[in-house]
């Protein structure tokens, strides 16, 4: 039986179950900005530490194959190194980019293309490369910064993968996303995790997340992909009615809640998938498609005034 027909199943016979996934990373530091031959070495032995942190490491409690992990991307681009006259003290950025299998289909549709624009860390060669989840800052915030961030976005990528499968799928592996945020390393440089770091942090995504005020984020999620993306390619009226049910609750939540940061993080990547959906709908659920995505992805507002007209 496959995955799909799989969690069709349980999703009629037991809606609290299920199957989680785990990880397929790909890890890659960008070193350009670096000059010392010395430094790059070390970051080469940090990109293969991080890799097997994440692709090792049991994030869920599931038994999952090979086929059912989580295609992911972490691109970190260092920036700056010894900073502060500390020796093996970073900054760097942070891609995070994930994606779900369609089902039926070859197509992947993105979970996730996010950028992190503040990320220090501290390493120093073959130092271990360790999380706990009941100590997260670690001895040293520095030190600890690294792993934190990177098992931060293993759950909100958990998170919103199981969210897609199941209504409200997701709240376990975001409220552990949470406990990172509430427990997370303190230090120079090391900023994202707090209310006061801008309004598109680390905090500010799982707290929207969690907040039950925004539970539409949850049913959107779910609407989207399980109700919509896995439906449209067997049926696309039926598929782009219930994408148009996901608009929906995300307009109601934006429009109750303006600048939210998750509105931002979800429509990320979507502007060309969407555009390409809804230019086959009937003109009337077309331009009801258009006035929303306008006002709720402002960044692609005239992408979809050229495709949509």
């Amino acid at each position: 039986m496959n995955k799909f027909s799989f969690l069709f199943l349980y999703s009629i016979v037991l809606p609290i179950f299920v199957l989680a996934q785990e990880l397929d990373a790909k890890v890659t530091l960008q070193t350009q900005k670096i000059n010392n031959t010395d430094t790059k070495r070390i970051l080469k032995t940090l990109e293969k530490q991080l890799s097997s942190f994440l692709n090792n490491r049991k994030f869920t409690t599931e038994v999952n194959t090979a086929a059912e992990k989580i295609s992911c991307n972490f691109l970190i681009t260092i920036t700056d190194e010894n900073v502060n006259g500390v020796v093996g003290m970073y900054t760097a950025t942070l891609l995070v980019q994930a994606a779900r299998p369609v089902y039926n289909t070859s197509y992947n549709s993105a979970l996730i293309n996010h950028q992190d624009p503040s990320f220090a860390f501290k390493y120093i060669e073959f130092q271990p490369v360790e999380f706990n989840e009941n100590r997260v800052q670690g001895t040293d915030g520095a030190v600890a910064n690294i792993t934190a961030t990177l098992a931060y976005y293993a759950y909100i990528i958990l998170g919103i993968d199981h969210a897609t499968f199941a209504p409200r799928g997701g709240d376990l592996y975001f409220q552990k996303a949470w406990n990172i945020v509430t427990n997370a390393p303190e230090g120079p440089k090391i900023d994202g995790w707090r209310n006061l770091d801008g309004l598109r942090s680390r905090y500010w995504l799982a707290e929207n997340l969690i907040n039950t005020k925004y539970g539409q984020i949850h049913d959107a999620l779910y609407l989207y992909y399980r109700s919509g993306m896995d439906k449209y390619y067997e049926d696309e009226t039926s598929g782009r009615n219930e994408l148009m049910n996901a608009l929906n609750a995300l307009y109601a939540v934006n429009d109750n809640f303006p600048n939210l940061m998750f509105i931002q993080f979800f429509f990320a990547t979507r502007h060309i998938e969407l555009a390409k959906i809804f230019k086959k709908a009937p003109a009337d659920q077309k331009q009801r498609a258009l006035d929303m995505l306008t006002k709720l992805d402002i960044a692609h507002a005239s992408y979809y005034r050229t495709e949509l007209k």
